[in-house]
């Protein structure tokens, strides 16, 4: 690690605090850094994924997510989102202009970043770290049907490697989300051959409870506890299994609604040291705000209590669990 004549920066020690966080149990030693995140491990930080708010601008936004109570946004930065790719120049600095100005600090965004090859993409994550940002969601895997698992495995680590290397010259933690279908990290089990790889500092894993529970049922515990060492931030949402056009299928619901147990969630992340940003998702009906839509159809101010009900039912878990 680079240390200049002034010290550590303000996001390098942020970055290294998650780092540490999520491998704390491994860690014998102590020091000032593991002190000062235990002693703050009853605090949450909460983004509003900003998928969600895709029917206002920059700064409706901003101010919604502010005035709900929410730390910050988890910025789309991909296509479709609230920053294109290709304008990344042009407006990732007037979203986060809006974002300062209703007191938010851009931290988190959700890219489609991979292939660091591609210029597109290379230039989100440059121009971000310019701009303040610490995480990002990386794009997602599938495993190539022309070769075995392992091989790909061995291919997609190599590859994270090589991002890896980028987001320590830009100071930035890319996160592989865990999604649900025949994604690359759906079992959860799969992720640490391709991550171990890596130095495990700048990329790792954006974990994601409701994903993990759909793919792992009642032993997602295990699951996480094989994780853990790479979890560098969270996606909170909740589902329960019913029947949709004679098919059973998950559905998602309003936290507390579904098959997640949160309280036991929290009470292992807090014993395995976990204290992460936090990126909530809101997936079931509002007016198609779960999906992105630019317009809805239902009444703005309802959409804004479904996510102030949602942001105080995480707070309150996170604060009961022991």
């Amino acid at each position: 690690m680079n240390i200049s004549k002034k010290g550590i920066s303000r996001r390098k020690f942020t970055k290294l605090s998650a780092a540490a966080a999520g491998s704390l149990p491994f860690m014998k030693f102590q020091n000032t850094l593991v002190n000062a995140i235990q002693e703050h491990s009853e605090t949450i930080e909460v983004h509003l994924f900003s998928k969600h708010l895709q029917f206002l601008d920059f700064n409706a936004m901003s101010e919604a997510a502010a005035e709900m109570g929410f730390n910050g946004l988890d910025l789309t930065v991909r296509p479709k989102g609230h920053v294109l790719p290709e304008r990344v120049s042009e407006d990732l600095p007037k979203a986060v202009t809006a974002m300062e100005n209703s007191g938010l600090e851009p931290k988190m965004m959700t890219t489609n970043v991979w292939d660091i090859t591609q210029t597109e993409q290379k230039k989100v994550l440059e121009t971000a770290s310019n701009l303040g940002f610490t995480y990002y969601r990386t794009g997602w895997l599938k495993y190539p049907e022309d070769k075995a698992i392992t091989e790909s495995q061995s291919n997609f680590g190599q590859q994270a490697k090589k991002l890896e290397d980028v987001n320590e010259t830009l100071d930035l933690i890319g996160c592989y989300q865990n999604h649900a279908g025949n994604h690359v990290g759906a079992p959860i089990w799969d992720l640490p051959p391709i991550l171990e790889t890596t130095n495990n500092r700048y990329i790792g894993v954006q974990y994601d409870i409701r994903h993990a529970v759909v793919e792992g049922g009642s032993s997602w515990e295990l699951g996480l506890k094989r994780i853990k060492p790479f979890i560098k931030s969270i996606v909170i949402k909740d589902f329960k299994w019913g029947i949709v056009d004679g098919k059973w299928k998950p559905i998602n619901t309003p936290l507390g609604e579904g098959m997640v147990n949160f309280k036991r969630y929290f009470s292992l992340l807090k014993e395995y040291g976990i204290n992460v940003p936090v990126s909530l998702h809101l997936e079931y009906d509002l007016g198609g705000a779960e999906h992105g839509a630019t317009e809805i159809t239902m009444d703005k101010k309802e959409v804004f209590s479904k996510m102030k009900k949602d942001l105080t039912f995480l707070r309150a878990v996170w604060e009961e669990a022991e």
